[in-house]
């Protein structure tokens, strides 16, 4: 997968079990996701664990590592999920390279509302508003933030100080999801370095690449989820969990075929001089996001109320993933991925 010495897999089993799915008060569970994000940077920074930049060559080892956390621990996911984007983001725009022990997220929500803005003096830019669903806030010691200009929205990187940035109190209450530690942050003049020009953030090829990461998460929490079925199915001959079972394996199956073609269309054009990313990323993502769904339904119905009930592991599989899909912006991204089909880029 990795092609180094330790995997995802080996490292949260080895450096991080101590909660080991004990609690799932909000706390707990962003201390648990801070402990091991912080032991999966760590062997980032060793070398010994390793998510290739997308274009490498190397895009499907890096969807099969992300898809390999999110099976053991979807908060876990999102924040690697952030930090490895921001390091490819860096690169990609020529920002200031990551340093060791530092752990970066992005944080690019834009929904209506809450507004950050970014003021200049000089060379000087400063951060000042409210940045809604900051993904580690508390265990991210730098981030990428998108704050509005007089010229555009535009890409800044910030080092999260709490004398200048925190969570807004009470904005964070989900449970699923609850050990990503995502709340509105207040941000109060953050020295911020500019990354990238006006809207070079969402106008990279890598924005688009950069959402397909997210899908293989999305699919490893899937994965998660449907061995609590093919465990019930191995125990007790069942038709109707059996019949389950093989539709849900038929969509995982399917899923993970379209992720392979989405990795080596990637690594064919990086800098997508054919314009198809943003087509491909909205079917990958969508029809993931669609997959993941009908695990989920299906797998609740083959199994009933005793896994949610009594399975701690499977419950938070559940909860997580059921959060962490509605990233994804349903008839909204159909609607823009039909108006590319029937409008091509070049006749308009």
């Amino acid at each position: 997968m990795t092609g180094n010495t330790l995997s995802p897999h080996v490292l949260i089993e080895e450096g991080s079990r101590a909660a080991s799915y004990d609690g799932i008060a909000p706390e707990e569970a962003r201390a648990e996701s801070s402990t091991r994000f912080t032991a999966v940077v760590g062997s980032l920074d060793a070398g010994t664990l390793e998510f290739p930049v997308p274009g490498s060559g190397r895009t499907a080892a890096r969807l099969a590592a992300l898809q390999t956390v999110a099976e053991e621990d979807l908060c876990l996911a999102r924040l690697v999920e952030g930090h490895v984007d921001a390091l490819a983001i860096l690169a990609e725009l020529g920002g200031p390279p990551a340093r060791p022990g530092q752990r970066w997220g992005v944080w690019a929500a834009e929904p209506p509302g809450a507004t950050l803005e970014a003021s200049r003096d000089g060379d000087r830019w400063t951060l000042s508003g409210v940045k809604p669903y900051c993904s580690g806030a508390r265990s991210c010691t730098h981030a990428l933030v998108t704050a509005r200009t007089a010229e555009g929205r535009r890409l800044f990187a910030v080092t999260v100080d709490p004398g200048g940035c925190g969570p807004v109190e009470g904005t964070w209450q989900a449970l699923g999801m609850a050990g990503s530690d995502t709340p509105d942050v207040r941000f109060d003049r953050v020295p911020g370095v500019a990354v990238g020009a006006t809207d070079a953030y969402v106008r990279r090829p890598g924005f688009q690449h950069g959402g397909i990461g997210v899908a293989a998460c999305w699919y490893g929490g899937a994965v998660a989820v449907a061995q609590t079925l093919r465990r019930a199915a191995a125990q007790r001959s069942d038709p109707h969990a059996d019949a389950h079972l093989g539709a849900v394996d038929i969509q995982l199956h399917a899923a993970a075929a379209v992720l392979r073609q989405a990795a080596a269309e990637i690594d064919e054009d990086p800098t997508d001089d054919t314009g198809g990313a943003r087509a491909r990323s909205l079917r990958v993502r969508a029809f993931v996001e669609s997959v993941c769904t009908e695990v989920l339904t299906r797998v609740g119905r083959a199994t009933g109320a005793a896994p949610l009930c009594h399975d701690l592991r499977h419950a938070r599989n559940v909860a997580d993933l059921t959060v962490y899909l509605r990233q994804h912006h349903g008839e909204r991204d159909l609607a823009e991925l039909g108006a590319l089909l029937a409008r091509p880029r070049d006749s308009r």
